[in-house]
C-alpha cells in the first residue's frame, strides 16, 4: 500500500486540533494586544517595542532553543509551553482588569509568549516526523492541513474574533486565547509519546547547537530549502513596509479596501497549501518548489505594475498560492530528510535565518521609498525573489531531493527493524 493511500493516525488529528484551536487564539491575541498596547500609549515607538518583542526569542535563543528540544521529549516541551503560555496571556489580561496595564508589562509578555512560541512550533516541527515515520507523502499532506488551519484561524476568524471580544471587555480576548493554550496543552499530552533518538550527552548546549547550524550550512539542499525563506523575508517584508502607502496612494484604496486585499493574500495562501502535495507528485518536490518560488516573485512584479485594485488583489492572491505551497513543501520535505536527534536544531537554525532577513527588508523597503518612489521596493523585492529562483534551483532540484529521500530511507530503515536510533552528535564529526 502506497503512502497516499494510508491515512493519518489518529495522533495527527489531536495534533491537528490542538494546532487549530491554539491559532484562533493565536489571531485574537494577534489583533487585541496592539490594540490593548494603544489605550495605554499613543507613542509609535512604544508601539514598536511591544510588536518586536515577540520576535525577539527567535533571534536571540533561536538555535539554543533547538538544542534544548533535542534534548527534551517533544511531547512534553509542547504541553508545558502552552500550559506556560496560558498563564502568561492570562496577566495581562488581569492587569487590564485592575486597571494597571503597562507598556512595559506589555513588551515582557510578548517576549516571554514568543520564547514559548519557538518551543512549541520547533517541539512539533521534530515531533510531527516521528509521530508519521517520515514518510514524505504523509509529511505533505499533514503540513498542508496544519497550514491551510494556521491561515483560516489565525489569517481570517481570530483577528476580528479578537476585536469583537475587545469590546466586551480589554480581558477578555486575551483569556479567550489563555483558554485555548490550555485547550492544546491537553490534547497535546494525550498524543503518544516517542522514544528520544538521542540519549544523554555530555556535550555543551553551545556545541550542539553550533553542530545543527553547521549541518544545514554544509548540505547544500537542506541550505537552499533555508536560503528560501530567509531572502523571501527580506522581499516580502520589504513589499509589507509599503504596501499600506501603495494601496492608499498609487491604487486609492481606503481601510476596508486594504483589509479586502490582505484577504485576497490569505485566500491564495490557502489554496496554495491545499494543492502543494498534488505539485510535488506532479512535478517532483524539487521542481514545484521552483515554480513556486518563481510564482512569488512574478507575482510581486505583477503586484509593482498593478492599473487597479483588482488586478494588485489578484497579484497579491498568486503570491499567497506561491508562498502557501512553499511552506507545505519545504518543511515536509526538510522533515523528511533531517535525523530525529537534529531536527529540534535543524528546524530552529532555518527559522532563525527567516527572522533574522526580516528587519533587513523592513529597512530596504523603507529606504528605496523614501529614496525614490513607492512602487520601488515592489520591483525590488519581485528581483530579489527571481534572483533567488535561479541561484537556489540547483540547490533543491529533483536529483538532490530525491538523492537525500533515498539516504534518510537508508539510514532510517535499520532502526525501524532494531528499534530506535541512538546516536549522538559524534556523527558530525566523526
Amino acid at each position: 500500500m502506497t503512502s497516499d493511500a494510508r491515512k493519518l493516525p489518529t495522533g495527527f488529528g489531536r495534533l491537528w486540533t490542538a494546532q487549530t484551536v491554539s491559532s484562533l487564539g493565536d489571531g485574537m491575541t494577534h489583533a487585541a494586544l496592539p490594540l490593548l498596547a494603544l489605550t495605554v500609549t499613543r507613542d509609535p515607538m512604544a508601539l514598536a517595542v511591544v510588536a518586536a518583542a515577540g520576535t525577539l526569542p527567535w533571534l536571540l535563543f533561536g538555535v539554543l532553543g533547538g538544542a534544548l528540544v533535542d534534548r527534551w521529549d517533544r511531547r512534553r516541551a509542547m504541553w508545558v509551553a502552552d500550559t506556560a503560555r496560558a498563564v502568561l496571556i492570562a496577566i495581562p489580561a488581569v492587569a487590564a482588569a485592575l486597571d494597571v496595564l503597562s507598556i512595559p508589562l506589555l513588551a515582557a509578555v510578548a517576549f516571554l509568549l514568543g520564547l514559548g512560541g519557538l518551543f512549541f512550533d520547533t517541539a512539533a516541527t521534530a515531533y510531527l516526523p516521528d509521530l508519521l515515520r517520515r514518510d514524505p507523502a504523509l509529511l505533505e499532506r499533514a503540513n498542508s492541513r496544519l497550514r491551510g488551519a494556521q491561515t483560516a484561524m489565525s489569517g481570517f476568524a481570530g483577528p476580528p474574533a479578537g476585536s469583537a471580544l475587545l469590546t466586551l471587555g480589554r480581558a477578555v480576548p486575551l483569556l479567550a486565547d489563555a483558554v485555548s493554550f490550555i485547550i492544546s496543552a491537553l490534547l497535546v499530552r494525550s498524543l503518544p509519546a516517542m522514544p528520544r533518538p538521542v540519549p544523554e550527552v555530555r556535550e555543551s548546549l553551545l556545541r550542539q547547537a553550533r553542530a545543527g547550524a553547521s549541518y544545514v550550512f554544509r548540505d547544500r539542499l537542506l541550505l537552499g530549502l533555508a536560503l528560501r525563506p530567509a531572502v523571501g523575508n527580506i522581499a516580502f517584508v520589504a513589499v509589507e513596509t509599503v504596501l499600506v502607502l501603495f494601496a492608499h496612494d498609487r491604487l486609492g484604496i481606503g481601510t476596508f479596501g486594504f483589509g479586502l486585499l490582505l484577504t485576497a493574500e490569505a485566500s491564495g495562501g490557502l489554496l496554495g497549501a491545499g494543492i502543494a502535495s498534488a505539485l510535488g507528485r506532479r512535478l517532483g518536490t524539487g521542481t514545484a518548489l521552483t515554480c513556486t518560488a518563481a510564482v512569488e516573485g512574478l507575482a510581486i512584479l505583477g503586484l509593482a505594475a498593478a492599473p487597479n485594485p483588482y488586478a494588485a488583489g489578484l497579484a497579491l492572491a498568486v503570491c499567497g498560492a506561491g508562498m502557501g505551497a512553499t511552506m507545505v513543501l519545504g518543511p515536509s520535505l526538510r522533515q523528511a530528510i533531517v535525523p530525529a536527534h537534529l531536527m529540534g536544531r535543524v528546524a530552529s537554525t532555518s527559522r532563525m535565518l527567516a527572522m533574522c532577513a526580516a528587519p533587513l527588508g523592513a529597512v530596504l523597503g523603507g529606504w528605496l521609498a523614501t529614496a525614490y518612489d513607492v512602487r520601488t521596493p515592489l520591483y525590488a523585492a519581485g528581483g530579489i525573489l527571481l534572483a533567488m529562483t535561479a541561484v537556489t534551483a540547483t540547490m533543491t532540484s529533483n536529483r538532490r531531493v530525491e538523492a537525500a529521500l533515498r539516504a534518510s530511507s537508508d539510514r532510517e530503515s535499520p532502526a525501524r527493524d532494531s528499534g530506535p536510533a541512538q546516536v549522538t552528535d559524534a556523527v558530525l564529526t566523526a
